[in-house]
């Protein structure tokens, strides 16, 4: 089939792989427009336009999708369907329209679970012990299509959010690319999503990664993972804003306060509203990540210190 692809950041360049490989012909690429970035905030190409870019591939910027100007290159191109992957960007009627098979979106959770932006980090988040990804056609609403196909895949107990989109990421791209062959050999059947089941997954913010050392260690564990790597889980120490990496729960350590740290010899633990968490990396404002100790013994944590 003729495909142009929209998509934006890395997680969606596997789709674009297995997209190339696939004999269908990819005409364009669809993405956000060049960002600033960088201490010197010069413009940075999107993951999916540089890889564009290094495969002589057009690539169309439109702010909107809806100006006029793209929607008139999109009808000139004729593609027989849009795959997306992460786009970025509210696609009106009027462009879902213009391909015969539409817009068919590849989204990293099982459908109508954790429609949203961000439906790895609140699967972590709240303790879901199965996810997936899901295809289904784009419609005007959030996530709502019918779904034509999915994959599975088991949350791990040491997952980050980075870890499984990474996974989900390359099994979504072989979904992704069976469904478009379904579509051209006419075998491809949507069904609809049950009204039952339905969660929703707004963009995680610098607040939701802020840890709650008030919460049950189990809590705090799959904050900060759902929050790696970005927004970026952190906390404050003396009035500070340090960063965290991954933490584990230690059913037989000593009995702290929320907050609370203590530095042993070979770890420092931190306390919560049940057991203390063993500290990861700790990456202090204007500087390196480092492990637990070796920022403990830099910071001379004096005992009873704690975090806020």
């Amino acid at each position: 089939m003729r495909l142009v692809f929209a998509g934006t950041p890395a997680v969606a360049v596997p789709a674009l792989d297995a997209i190339a490989a696939s004999g269908h012909e990819l005409l364009a690429v669809v993405t956000r427009p060049d960002a600033p970035a960088g201490r010197g905030r010069s413009l940075v190409r999107s993951p999916v336009g540089a890889w564009a870019d290094a495969h002589g591939v057009e690539v169309l910027t439109p702010a909107k999708p809806r100006e006029p100007e793209f929607l008139d290159r999109l009808r000139d191109l004729a593609p027989d369907c849009v795959p997306v992957v992460a786009y970025g960007a509210l696609v009106p009627p009027v462009a879902l329209e213009i391909p015969r098979h539409g817009w068919i979106n590849l989204h990293f959770s099982l459908l109508p679970a954790w429609r949203g932006a961000a439906p790895v980090q609140h699967a972590v988040l709240h303790g879901d012990e199965l996810t997936g990804a899901s295809v289904f056609q784009l419609e005007e609403g959030l996530d709502t299509g019918p779904v034509y196909g999915t994959v599975t895949d088991e949350i791990r107990p040491t997952d980050t959010s980075g870890d499984l989109l990474e996974r989900l990421a390359h099994s979504g791209a072989g979904l992704l690319v069976a469904v478009l062959d379904a579509l051209e050999a006419g075998t491809a059947r949507a069904e609809p999503q049950p009204a039952d089941g339905v969660t929703l997954a707004p963009k995680l913010t610098v607040e939701d990664a802020r840890v709650r050392w008030s919460d049950p260690a189990f809590a705090v564990d799959r904050r900060i993972r759902a929050g790696t790597p970005a927004p970026g889980p952190w906390t404050t120490f003396r009035g500070d804003r340090v960063k965290l990496g991954p933490v584990t729960p230690v059913a037989d350590g000593p009995e702290l306060k929320p907050g609370e740290l203590l530095v042993e010899k070979s770890r420092v633990l931190a306390g919560t509203a049940t057991v203390p968490v063993r500290l990861g990396e700790v990456r202090a404002a204007g500087k390196k990540a480092m492990s637990a100790s070796d920022w403990a013994r830099g910071a001379r944590v004096a005992a009873g210190e704690v975090f806020a």
